[in-house]
Parts: C-alpha cells; structure tokens; sequence
C-alpha cells in the first residue's frame, strides 16, 4: 500500500516568477517588509497592490529548503521520514484574492505553473501537482489546463468563491467539461477569490472567510445538480476537514425532499464524483455514514501551520484505530488514486 498525501504545499519564493515572459516583468510580485503588520509575519507579498502575508501560516517543523522547494532531495528526505510515498502540492499566494487584472493573473499564474513543472520533473513519480488556472480569461485557464495535464497536474485549483462568482455560475462550465475530459479533478481548496468576502471578514479567524466558502460552494454544486451535467469531472473539497459533510448533505436532501425528490444519503458523493479531505479528529465513523468509504482522503497541509495543519495525520490514521485498516487503506491510497488519476 502505498500512503499518498492529498493536500501538501509549496511556499513561493522569488524564483517562482522566474518563468514570467520578458513583457510581463512588471507584474512579478515583490518581497516586501511589513513589520507594522504581526499578522503577516513581517514580511508580504506585493502583487497589484495587494499585500499577501509572506512570513505568516508557515510550518516550521518542516525544512525551509524543502517547504520551499529550493531542495528536492530535501523534500524527499523529509518524506521518506514521515512514510509518505505520493505528495500532490498546492500553492500558498493564491488562497487569498490578488487581482481583478486577467493579464495579471494570466502572468502569475503561468509561471507559477511553470515553477511546479520544473519541481514535477525532479521527482515525477512523488511529486504531483495542483494547476493554478487565469480564471478571469476562460480561453486561456483551458490552454493552460491542457498544458497542466501534459506535464504533471494531476488536479486544477480553486476556491470556494471566484471572483464576483459562485462555483456554480454557468461562466465555469467550459472549464468543468475540459476538466472532464483530460481527466483532471476540479479541487476546491480552502480559500477565497472574492475580494468583497475576503475584506469583509478582514479580522475574522478564517473560518467564515476561508472555511465556509468551499462548504457553500460544495452545497450549491449539488443543489444545483452541476455534476449532472459534466458527468466525467471529478470534484474534491480540501483543507475544511469532512465534519460538515453530514450537516450539508442532510440540508442539502431536506430541501430537494421538499419537491417530492428522495435522496440517498449516504450516495450523494458517491453519485456526484465528489471527494472531502478529512482529518484524523473528524469524527469519522459518523461522516463515513455521509461520505461512504470511496470518498475521503486525507493530507497534511506540509508547510503550513494552521487548524488543518497535522504533519504526522497519515501516520496517525494508520495508528489510531478509529476505523478500519481497510478504510484507512482506501483514504491514503486507493481513494486518492482515484481522485488525482495516480
């Protein structure tokens, strides 16, 4: 059995805007220092005005040159301490809102695709990752997806609100369909895109501004029957723990019960290609009543240090005992295999 870790990260460094075209050199964002700002950890990111804590959510009990991938064989190392076998790797910048410039995004976006191809080919077979699509230019997010699947994406990034848009705004469906068809999971990650959500909550913990956009948008995908209508495209909510899938699917089958449609509730993922990344203090005997036990995997958050983050969770599942080793077997290999197309 092989142990896959669902949701690891990448911190960005200055290199990561290396693969910005010569004309798009003005967009590169900058390290700047903001000590006046303790919750940024003293230093930010400055893209298009916006300043992005650079320094804060960092987890130090992992190696600098490996969270920051300026060593693989570090990460490696580190992996091969914790038992792991598969990381797929999400970004850090963009869990929060950064432009409403397409050209921007599309700048920023690629090379940061391109960074991630570069760390894909030192490692292939360990090293997957989560493409970050200019979603504000839906022509070029399915180019760049094509692009993704040709050199490593296993999945395509998103956040619980785009923008001005709700997942299940009709503006996504092109990218839904080509996510189907290259076989590549629509991987909604605890964040926000929406500025006006994000400035709203500005002081807020996380859990509205974060937390509660993917479980809102996970809720509107079903009620809305999207998944009906790609029926090849997998989706996966990550980094929001599972506890809310009874909650949501109870709410979700008392209202369609209310126009005379029955739900099955423990299918509903099932029916709808849809995957949750749990954590080792859900309550999982309860939300595999929900989720069923095809649908959870689980990751580490590695990088980061934050109510999600567990750097041992993998080894933790095996060792608890709160489930099955079957089940545990299926959320660290079988499930993610399935879910990322391993």
């Amino acid at each position: 059995m092989a142990v896959i870790d669902s949701d690891a990260h990448v911190l960005e460094t200055e290199r990561t805007w290396d693969y910005l075209l010569e004309s798009e050199r003005q967009y590169k964002p900058r390290i700047v220092a903001t000590p006046n700002d303790p919750s940024s950890g003293g230093e930010s990111w400055l893209i298009d005005s916006v300043y992005i804590g650079k320094a804060r959510n960092v987890g130090h009990e992992t190696p600098k040159e490996a969270r920051e991938m300026d060593d693989i064989n570090a990460r490696l190392k580190h992996m091969d301490e914790l038992d792991v076998d598969v990381q797929v790797l999400y970004p850090t910048i963009f869990l929060r809102p950064f432009t409403r410039r397409p050209e921007l995004e599309l700048a920023v976006t690629r090379s940061y695709n391109r960074w991630l191809v570069d760390i894909w080919k030192r490692a292939p077979e360990r090293l997957r990752w989560v493409a970050v699509l200019p979603l504000l230019t839906m022509d070029k997010a399915l180019e760049e997806a094509r692009f993704a699947k040709e050199n490593g994406a296993c999945g395509i990034f998103m956040r619980g609100l785009e923008g001005d848009k709700r997942l299940s705004d009709s503006h996504f469906f092109p990218l839904y369909e080509e996510a189907g068809r290259l076989d590549l999971p629509v991987c909604v990650h605890s964040a926000t895109g929406s500025f006006a959500v994000h400035d709203f909550f500005l002081n807020e913990c996380g859990f509205s501004k974060f937390k509660l956009a993917v479980v809102g948008s996970f809720h509107a995908l079903i009620f809305h029957e999207i998944p009906d209508k790609f029926p090849k495209t997998k989706f996966a909510f990550i980094e929001v723990s599972s506890q809310w899938v009874p909650y949501a699917i109870h709410d979700f089958a008392r209202r369609f019960e209310r126009s005379g449609k029955q739900v099955d509730k423990g299918n509903v993922l099932r029916k709808n290609r849809i995957y949750v990344a749990c954590q080792t203090d859900d309550d999982l005997p309860y939300v595999l009543k929900y989720a069923g036990e095809d649908q959870l995997v689980i990751g580490t958050d590695y990088g980061h240090n934050d109510t999600s983050s567990e750097i041992l969770a993998l080894r933790k599942l095996k060792e608890d005992g709160a489930v099955s080793p079957e089940i545990v077997n299926k959320i660290l290999d079988d499930n993610a295999r399935a879910l990322y197309g391993l």
